[in-house]
């Protein structure tokens, strides 16, 4: 079996594949200061809970926004699996056609994202990622990856707004009853919601004007779901879609 990484800056995403079928899933958070040896045993404890044994891992390969804790990730696969990861990065075969001034500055997560899109919905798709930043990317009808926006997270700019501030109260991300607040919290509630929801239709509502055509939405992260149930724009949610595309690359490289 596979195993796939998506290092993210608040959780890390993994998942093994044995051929496309997914056969496990887990989370983990993402911390600097956590050892190789740590990691390691966290997975390995994850790996006893469903009965698996590390030797079922035939291959590893990983996506990384966080490039600190990268040694520490791969001395614990070499360690622990007795494997050398595959970090997505230049040289990688994609299988697509990347139209960015500079690929070297394209984030390893929005590649598997523009893989995983592209192989699971066809195109022109555009695709979202609800993480710590929100991401939108858009490939064109011939596969070619055109770019995109990035955006701060709906997390980060909620915190951003109660730590930049003296007297607003921390709150729970929820969608509010009414976007008419008769307090303070429903007040923060409303316009974090239905603001960051007008955000991501505008965006998107903008992205088709400029491609001249209407396009899929995917999107994926961990807000995705709570956005989707406003917003209109958003067509398909896949949860798995950063995995999905680790997993192709893999079997692509593979076979180069």
């Amino acid at each position: 079996m596979i195993l796939t990484m998506d290092i993210g800056n608040t959780n890390i995403k993994t998942a093994l594949f044995d051929g496309p079928e997914m056969k496990h899933y887990w989370r983990m958070s993402t911390n600097k200061y956590s050892t190789s040896d740590e990691y390691g045993m966290t997975l390995t404890s994850l790996f006893n809970h469903v009965g698996l044994t590390r030797d079922a891992v035939e291959g590893i390969i990983i996506s990384s926004v966080v490039p600190t804790i990268n040694f520490t990730i791969e001395h614990m696969c070499q360690n622990y699996f007795g494997k050398t990861p595959t970090f997505i990065g230049p040289g990688i075969k994609t299988g697509i056609n990347i139209r960015y001034e500079n690929p070297r500055e394209l984030g390893s997560d929005r590649i598997a994202n523009a893989v995983a899109a592209y192989e699971e919905y066809g195109a022109p798709t555009i695709f979202i990622d609800f993480g710590t930043a929100t991401t939108f990317g858009v490939i064109d009808e011939g596969g070619v990856f055109l770019g995109g926006c990035i955006c701060p997270g709906i997390k980060l700019a909620s915190e951003a707004l109660v730590s930049g501030t003296a007297k607003l109260p921390r709150f729970e991300l929820t969608k509010p009853e009414r976007i008419i607040g008769r307090s303070t919290l429903t007040n923060l509630q409303s316009g974090m919601f239905y603001g960051y929801v007008g955000l991501v239709t505008n965006i998107v509502r903008k992205i088709k004007q400029e491609l001249g055509k209407d396009a899929k939405v995917v999107a994926t992260g961990g807000m995705a779901v709570m956005v989707a149930e406003e917003s209109k724009a958003i067509d398909v949610l896949d949860g798995l879609l950063t995995l999905k595309g680790l997993r192709i690359l893999y079997q692509r490289n593979q076979e180069k």
